[in-house]
């Protein structure tokens, strides 16, 4: 049996272990920065195989390395975030979140098990391959400043430093059984914006005797849409979002304050610094020019990803082999960010997408949702295809050598 078709078997027959798995860690969630008992597990899991480890990263974070033959030709690290949302799990499946407000919305039990999956594959298979490959089990994806940059401060692209990096992430708009990817820049850059709006607070009856912050609040938000349609090239795909404005007053009390909160997304740093400096220019403006006054806070989020070019060819080339050529696809640019991005920054990186739709069985699910969930039969595909892509890209660092 040739490595390709003893990977897929591995696959097969370890399918019911990592549902398993799948099913413990959407059962038991953890927020971020608090994964103690998703990192315990993973711990576990990787004591059984026979895999060595450190924990404690970044407090939670683990990183477990795996050598093949001749490890010193090349390493590869592998990566799956580890965090849930605090969101209030709707679904009635025997494995439902049974943490109140808190839930695997966004596939980081698919992430986990996946890659333990990878792991048992790789191991076993580790006379069949040359090379070394890095695990690492990130916790605080979902919340800034990310797991992935305090993991990095810790040193976890060091010792062994890896050539390249790999992320797989579930993607609701593809079926299971199919991957995608893009070269070049991916996701967006998120930043946070904070503008408190100041005002004069009375009785809504006097208007006259008030200074509204309500309705500066209003023209703030629709003059800086301008810094969008007015300030952006055309060829910057650029989003300024405000989901929530707080106006604690009453149907006949004015507040004295609105509190606007929203988000800033782009995928060039340049004109990310001038988007920032005229958000505050335009805001403070609007609200002098209405007798009110505005504090302006912009916290900067996750960079923009981008995938190396090489690495993004290989990983098409790689994956086609394993699915077919017909079941990798060539991904949108998307304004979704991703603190993956912090590894893109140091070393060359590829993030790329796992099918995990399917109509017929009546799963057709949206990220960050109440009835978020997967395909399962993604997990077979998704452990199979990322460790036949790391022995692929190892033997082509080998190659370069």
């Amino acid at each position: 049996m040739d490595l390709l078709h003893k990977v897929k078997a591995l696959s097969s027959e370890y399918f019911d272990e990592i549902v398993y798995f799948r099913r413990h860690f959407h059962a038991l969630p953890e927020l971020s920065m608090q994964e103690k008992k998703t990192a315990g597990f993973i711990a576990s899991r990787l004591k059984e195989i026979g895999i060595p480890f450190n924990e404690g990263i970044a407090e939670t974070g683990i990183v477990a390395i795996i050598d093949g033959r001749n490890p010193e030709s090349g390493t590869l690290a592998l990566r799956a975030d580890m965090d849930a949302l605090p969101i209030q799990e709707e679904n009635r499946v025997e494995y439902k979140s049974g943490i109140p407000g808190v839930m695997h919305a966004c596939g980081h039990d698919v992430h986990m098990a996946s890659l333990l999956g990878t792991a048992k594959i790789l191991h076993a298979l580790r006379d069949e391959w040359e090379g070394k490959v890095k695990l690492i089990f990130q916790p605080s994806e979902e919340r800034y400043p990310g797991g992935a940059s305090l993991m990095i401060q810790e040193g976890v692209l060091e010792n062994p430093r890896p050539a390249a990096i790999f992320g797989q992430h579930v993607f609701a708009g593809l079926p299971a059984g199919k991957a995608g990817i893009r070269s070049g820049r991916y996701m967006a850059s998120t930043d946070e914006v904070y503008i408190t709006v100041k005002g004069k607070g009375g009785h809504a009856a006097t208007p006259q005797l008030n200074t509204d912050p309500i309705v500066i609040a209003s023209h703030i938000v629709l003059a800086l849409q301008q810094v969008v349609s007015r300030n952006a090239t055309p060829y910057m795909p650029t989003v300024l979002s405000f989901g929530r404005i707080i106006g604690d007053g009453q149907m006949n009390v004015i507040p004295d304050e609105v509190r606007l909160e929203g988000t800033f997304r782009t995928f060039d740093e340049e004109w990310r610094q001038k988007a920032h400096l005229r958000i505050r220019e335009t805001a403070v403006f609007v609200a002098q020019g209405m007798g009110g006054d505005c504090d302006v806070f912009i916290e900067p989020g996750y960079p923009f990803l981008e995938n190396d070019p090489t690495l993004a060819a290989n990983f098409k080339t790689f994956a086609g082999e394993y699915l077919g050529n017909e079941n990798v696809e060539e991904l949108e640019l998307s304004m979704t960010g991703e603190d993956f991005a912090h590894y893109a920054q140091n070393i060359d990186a590829c993030f790329y997408r796992l099918g995990i739709r399917n109509i017929e069985k009546g799963i057709n699910p949206n990220l960050h949702t109440s009835t978020f969930d997967v395909d399962e039969d993604a997990l077979k595909t998704g452990m199979g295809l990322m460790a036949w892509v790391t022995i692929k890209q190892l033997h082509h660092l080998k190659e370069r050598k």
